[in-house]
């Protein structure tokens, strides 16, 4: 039996990076012998052991064949006789195709450390179009290691638009892709992920309302870069500079799908593009089944980010509005990300990248004094829901004109 550490952590230890989880393949053994030396049995689609002690995973060396569409389209072999190297060919890019032995050698038969130094992602073998989750595990890979000088290999770019045109991407797993995507929105350069996917020409097979945006222009006065694809990828690294969280990204990455929409003849111009967005918002979540919390911050942003702009132009009542119709009352953490959002929308723009934005602080604080104030003295009232409603609207409507101007001009 041997052991060597794989994929991951032996990638990001010769980057200089920290390690991540670190992960082993064993060769020369069978589960029965694993579970007799105490491993418990975790894998669910190959053996994937946990160790007694340092609860690490040890995976039995595999091979690999084709024998259907999609992710879980595979028959594996776990046979005792199976190599590193033979187990290393399955894997998806050459720096995730690295073995190190236990006392520090490397096993490297595929070029790894070579595309480590170049800075180059590339497959290991033309196994790689067999599974089209790594199509997006390659635009993810691509979005973290973007700030690094890594790029994608041409033949390698080349490879996943022949698997878009083959209709291999249709097999995807929903649930595979919010997970990669999700965590796309994560890392240092989440544009970088739905960038790669357009270089590669399958953005407009996985995300036609995104690639949409592309090519259609906005008003250069507020949008300086024009395209609005560009704006939404600049809008999302600028969340990523921001560190906003992940609810916020998928927010920007959501709030402009409207502008796909907007009929020529009044471009580029993009009056109603807020509730023409809300739909392609609603039909996006649903999918590929993202989470609630994400879909309705995806929804409230979509739907008001122009108000959120306009904040310090509007009337009370539409002020009253905006703050009623986002939920602040019961949910003044999430008015307080989609304010984020804005602010990443505003700063995701040519020469606009340190832009102040005075809305933020102005409804932050405003709807803080809404939310803090004390209606006891109403609720105490008696009043049938109808009019408890009127007083409370009153009541919150008089509180916004005695402090509105103040905090504007403060």
């Amino acid at each position: 039996m041997d052991k060597y550490r794989v994929g991951g952590c032996v990638r990001d230890r010769l980057l200089n990076l920290p390690e991540s989880d670190i992960d082993w393949v064993v060769t020369g053994a069978t589960s029965e012998e694993m579970l007799a030396l105490g491993y418990q049995s975790v894998g669910k689609d190959f053996p994937v052991f946990l160790h007694p002690e340092t609860r690490q995973e040890y995976a039995l060396a595999r091979r690999e064949r084709k024998i259907g569409p999609g992710y879980h389209g595979f028959e594996f072999d776990t046979d005792p006789s199976i190599s590193i190297e033979t187990d290393l060919l399955r894997r998806d890019l050459t720096i995730n195709a690295i073995a190190e032995i236990q006392n520090g050698d490397l096993i490297d038969p595929y070029g790894g450390q070579r595309d480590l130094e170049s800075r180059t992602l590339r497959h290991v073998s033309p196994a790689f179009n067999e599974d089209p989750v790594r199509v997006l595990r390659v635009a993810r890979f691509a979005a973290r290691y973007h700030h690094l000088g890594f790029s994608l290999a041409p033949e390698t770019a080349e490879l996943i638009a022949q698997m878009g045109q083959s209709g291999e991407l249709e097999s995807l797993v929903v649930e595979r892709v919010w997970s990669e995507m999700s965590r796309a929105l994560d890392e240092p350069h989440p544009e970088v992920f739905f960038q790669t996917l357009r270089d590669c020409d399958v953005l407009r097979i996985l995300f036609p309302p995104i690639d949409a945006l592309f090519g259609v222009p906005q008003t250069a006065k507020y949008h300086p870069e024009v395209d609005t694809g560009v704006h939404l990828m600049m809008a999302l690294q600028k969340s990523a500079e921001l560190e906003l969280d992940n609810e916020t990204r998928f927010a920007v990455l959501m709030h402009d799908l409207g502008k796909a929409t907007t009929e020529q003849h009044i471009l580029p111009s993009h009056h109603g593009h807020e509730l023409a967005g809300v739909e392609l918002v609603k039909a996006f979540c649903r999918r590929w089944r993202v989470p609630k919390a994400h879909t309705q911050l995806a929804l409230i942003t979509t739907e008001y980010h122009t108000l959120v702009h306009r904040a310090l132009e509007l009337k009370d009542s539409t002020l009253l509005k905006l703050f009623t119709r986002t939920d602040i009352f019961r949910k003044p953490q999430r008015f307080r990300q989609m304010i984020q959002a804005c602010l990443a929308d505003l700063r995701g723009r040519k020469n606009f990248e340190s832009a102040p934005y005075p809305q933020a602080e102005f409804l932050v604080q405003l709807g803080k004094i809404l939310c803090d104030a004390n209606l006891s003295s109403i609720l105490q009232q008696g009043l049938d829901d109808k009019d408890l409603g009127e007083a409370i609207y009153k009541f919150r409507l008089d509180l916004i004109k005695q402090n509105s101007q103040a905090l504007k001009s403060g």
